[in-house]
């Protein structure tokens, strides 16, 4: 039978890597499938991995309805056997029961990738519907770390280098060095909730070693 699968994690768990693997595991084995991504890193209709694996895609927007782009696949005699839904905690709750719907209804196997909370440990909206409808969630088994070294399980946004905590749900920004006034780094629950992220423990650190001399 077919599934509905969110696979969830933090920020550099392996997310989009495991999106393309899932697709090229399925497409090798002679099943069609559609990938679908929203605001991703690379651009619209790309989904794209840190480690620098890229493809196209269908880009998702608050009007998209899976079940009519589903439905125009098939009326032009195309099969669709799959969905590869990434960054699927951007997707709204109506998308997501709307893929739920083509699991029960069309027997279609869907399988979707995101964050399951924000910067504020808020859950996003499609994130928590689709916890609340799917068939299996699968937590990444590739562990994002934070900066001392444990287990990540925060998202934190920083903007000009202070974290933050208040602010718009969405904002697309990136891990890496020039990254711009808004960034996103992962941390584990200790230093998250004291907002202590690598630099601001890299400055501290720094002032210890100067009092020390």
């Amino acid at each position: 039978m077919a599934e509905l699968v969110f696979f969830s994690g933090t920020m550099d768990s392996g997310k989009s890597t495991l999106a393309l693997q899932l697709d090229h595991n399925h497409a090798a084995r002679g099943r069609t499938g559609l990938i679908f991504t929203r605001d991703d890193r690379a651009g619209v209709a790309r989904l794209s991995s840190r480690l620098g694996l890229e493809v196209e895609a269908r880009e998702v927007s608050d009007d998209t309805d899976f079940w009519d782009v589903v439905a125009a696949e098939r009326q032009a005699g195309r099969l669709v056997d799959y969905l590869v839904c990434d960054e699927a905690q951007f997707y709204s709750p109506e998308q997501v029961e709307q893929l739920a719907r083509l699991v029960d209804e069309v027997e279609i196997d869907v399988f979707a990738f995101g964050i399951t909370a924000d910067f504020r440990t808020r859950l996003f909206p499609g994130s928590a519907r689709l916890i609340e409808l799917a068939d299996r969630t699968e937590v990444l088994q590739v562990q994002s770390l934070c900066w001392c070294g444990a287990r990540a399980t925060h998202n934190a946004r920083t903007v000009d280098g202070v974290m933050v905590v208040e602010g718009e749900q969405v904002v697309v920004g990136d891990v890496g060095d020039g990254a711009g006034e808004i960034a996103y780094e992962v941390l584990c629950r200790r230093h998250h909730m004291r907002r202590m992220t690598a630099d601001v423990a890299r400055r501290l650190s720094a002032g210890d070693a100067l009092l020390d001399l």
